[in-house]
């Protein structure tokens, strides 16, 4: 089984390539949430992953507490990998995430980091298209080498960037990331079409649909950016800098949902 949370796509497309090439299932962290999900027995011989993206160097936060919940039943020794998606460094991300599963009992045996396009556009603008797809195409190759070291069964194994200053920015700059990130900073704009799309897509569950327009719940959002990122029509604005900036959304998404990459 593999354990998955994406807002723009990322995180899925490298844990459906995981899956593909380990035989495995598929689980969306923040579906199996929704519905309370969280009991998974494991088969002799399955191996249990997590993918998931890195937000102001940690895991998000729906990840660490899904994890600490998980109840999984099992005989001998499962082997547990994660990997983490960031547009650059990771921190303190996988140490974190590891924290989580002894929590839980469990053990990490493998953890990796893949560098794929920045979705933080409430923070930087969206990277140029041939940048995007430059780092695509080196995931895609680092993703190979993860699935033959996770495939080996490679125990105590790690090839995480944490970057320079990969501690203090976990343990400084994140809570100030979560402290400053607002929902009431969101909203939609005269060109918003009310297809609910940001609704559906949620990662949190904190939008809802109000006379036709979305409204955002403060208390619950993972600012996974899914909704910005991935608005058809682009009518969705955080703040007064992304009405100028681009928006971010893995291939992979946008050729199952037929959405738009503005």
């Amino acid at each position: 089984m593999i354990y998955y949370f994406s807002g723009t796509g990322n995180s899925y497309a490298a844990a459906k390539k995981l899956a593909d090439g380990l035989g495995e299932d598929l689980m969306d962290i923040a579906a199996a949430v929704k519905e309370g999900n969280y009991e998974h027995k494991l088969e002799n011989g399955e191996k249990l992953g997590f993918v998931f993206p890195v937000y102001a160097w940690a895991p998000p936060k729906a990840v660490t507490e899904f994890v600490k919940n998980l109840e999984l039943y099992y005989s001998g020794d499962p082997y547990i990998f994660a990997v983490c998606t960031c547009g650059g460094s990771a921190g303190r991300t996988m140490d974190i995430f590891e924290d989580a599963l002894e929590e839980n009992g469990l053990t990490l045996d493998s953890g990796f980091s893949v560098v794929m396009p920045d979705n933080c556009i409430v923070l930087f603008d969206a990277e140029k298209e041939e940048e995007s797809a430059e780092k695509l195409a080196k995931a895609e190759k680092t993703l190979d080498n993860i699935l033959r070291a996770i495939k080996l069964n490679w125990s105590d194994f790690f090839r995480v960037k944490k970057g320079k200053f990969g501690g203090v920015l976990s343990t400084a700059v994140n809570p100030a990331f979560v402290k400053g990130m607002k929902t009431k900073s969101f909203y939609v704009t005269e060109d918003c079409i009310s297809c609910s799309q940001c609704e559906r897509i949620c990662t949190s569950g904190c939008i809802e649909m109000t006379a036709g327009k979305p409204i955002w719940t403060e208390d619950t959002c993972n600012m996974c950016l899914a909704c910005i990122n991935r608005c058809p029509v682009t009518a969705i604005q955080y703040g007064k800098k992304t009405a100028k900036r681009g928006r971010y959304v893995h291939p992979i998404y946008q050729k199952q949902n037929g959405e738009m990459n503005e």
